[in-house]
């Protein structure tokens, strides 16, 4: 479980459970949302709304996880576009993190 910052003045945050990183990966919520500026705002924030409620609409099998998501995380009532700024961050941090654990694997599993 992970905790994010939703405001700049450090008051409120949200939890982030594993699940939660695995279904923005697994839909690859993150990819072409933010412009080429940089900038996460509330536009950024309604396109990744409005991207999630599409995706749920086109699918025919259960979307359990992006329900889940979408309670827990991106329609929270903390969630701003500092708090998905934060979130980002930490999708990247946990995507870093999970690629050197598999690589130190394979080295183990080749040394050995």
């Amino acid at each position: 479980m992970y905790t994010i910052q939703t405001n700049a003045s450090g008051t409120r945050s949200m939890e982030i459970s594993e699940k939660h990183l695995e279904t923005i990966e697994k839909y690859s919520l993150f990819q072409q949302l933010i412009d080429s500026n940089g900038i996460v705002d509330e536009t950024v924030l309604d396109k990744l709304k409005l991207n999630i409620r599409s995706l749920i609409a086109s699918m025919e099998e259960n979307s359990k996880d992006l329900l889940d998501l979408c309670i827990d995380v991106i329609y929270h009532n903390n969630m701003k576009a500092f708090g998905l700024h934060q979130l980002i961050l930490l999708y990247i941090k946990w995507e870093r993190d999970k690629e050197e654990k598999e690589e130190h694997e394979e080295t183990e599993e080749n040394h050995n």
